[in-house]
């Protein structure tokens, strides 16, 4: 993803057609041309712009362990600016492993973050680059939306000034600004997730790592965060979302990492994962008195299709493209099992997952 943006980060080193560019501070450069003779230096304080396609936010072979177990098994993978990148597995795949250890709550057992190229998770500077926004509700309920907000900035060390500014502003771009005053626990479960997000935007973060944020929501106040992602990956904010959610994924994710017991099994947009696997379509069948022995002798019968039950419905993933919902409903009263409700649906990211893990993403 190509982007202009005003370089705002220090230390930086760059080269470019024997010219190297030191970044010394925000809107400051030093451009120095060398040749055999001498060397000199141009210092500039006005603004620099160039083009760039270097992740906001890489990760490297992450590894993490518990009593020998591995919560996480060598992950890697980047974010870009504007990017909402995505997480997908069920719960317990690893997902807020990762996400803590990219917020340096949990340390590594192995591998590294870094930021724009240079900033590892080690330095003083990351902290103010990352914004974390976690599963669970992270407010002091006793103080009001503006105050919860004032705390977070005085952590991040804004200036009072600056911070009597943001606030307003921060409060505004997620829908709160008329409740300011109000204590946040008059707030509704929606009303505080929104809070939670602003939180995590009042230090102006370069990424942005959003664990499960709409959970325990209703449609109407799940529809509003996704208006505040959207809002903040075109702001140019790296986002990291997880999920276990595949309708949030396919709505909301220009890229999808799919995790499955702390690996990743894939990584893509939706029509790259698609293209990885052989199903075609998927049929999914409603019957009295499914079980598991019936399922798999109805699988053998159609070829050993991949199938996942949930109570009494059961999803079979179709790669022959011969084999249709009239041969699925017959083969299936051969057997004795009595069909009330059969649906065909096109590949989606339930389906990836499925086959590519064996098993259905709530399972």
């Amino acid at each position: 993803m190509d982007f202009e943006r005003k370089v705002e980060w220090v230390g930086e080193t760059s080269r470019f057609s024997g010219l190297s560019v030191q970044i010394r501070n925000a809107g400051i450069f030093v451009v120095s041309r060398c040749y055999a003779f001498a060397e000199f230096t141009i210092e500039s304080r006005l603004p620099f712009y160039w083009e760039t396609t270097l992740p906001v936010l890489e990760i490297h072979n992450l590894r993490k362990s518990y009593n020998g177990v591995k919560a996480v098994d060598g992950i890697g993978f980047s974010i870009e600016a504007g990017e909402v990148f995505g997480l997908l597995g069920p719960n317990g795949a690893g997902k807020s492993t990762t996400i803590d250890i990219i917020a340096t709550i949990l340390q590594p057992d192995d591998g590294e973050v870094r930021i724009r190229g240079s900033i590892t998770s080690r330095s003083t500077e990351y902290k103010y680059r990352i914004g974390y926004v976690p599963q669970e509700i992270s407010l002091n309920e006793q103080l009001t939306a503006a105050e919860n907000l004032a705390f977070v900035g005085r952590l991040y060390d804004i200036p009072a000034d600056e911070l009597r500014r943001r606030v307003p502003e921060t409060l505004e771009s997620v829908g709160l600004a008329d409740r300011s005053r109000e204590p946040v626990h008059q707030f509704s479960g929606g009303m505080k997730r929104r809070l939670n997000i602003a939180c995590a935007m009042v230090h102006r973060p370069d990424v942005v790592l959003m664990d499960e944020p709409t959970v325990g929501v209703d449609p109407h106040a799940r529809a509003y965060i996704f208006e505040i992602v959207e809002r903040l990956a075109s702001q140019g904010k790296a986002i990291l979302y997880t999920t276990h959610y595949m309708e949030e994924a396919e709505r909301l994710c220009q890229r999808t990492a799919i995790i499955d017991r702390g690996k990743i099994v894939a990584v893509g947009t939706l029509s790259e994962l698609i293209a990885l696997i052989k199903a075609k379509r998927e049929i999914v069948i409603e019957a009295d008195a499914l079980s598991s022995e019936s399922v798999e002798r109805l699988s053998a019968k159609l070829g050993r299709v991949t199938w996942a039950m949930e109570d009494h419905r059961v999803r079979l993933s179709i790669a022959d493209g011969r084999i249709g919902m009239v041969d699925v409903i017959n083969t299936a009263h051969e057997m004795g099992i009595r069909v009330r409700n059969a649906a065909m649906n096109e590949p989606d990211l339930e389906t990836v997952f499925l086959e590519l893990t064996g098993h259905a993403l709530r399972d």
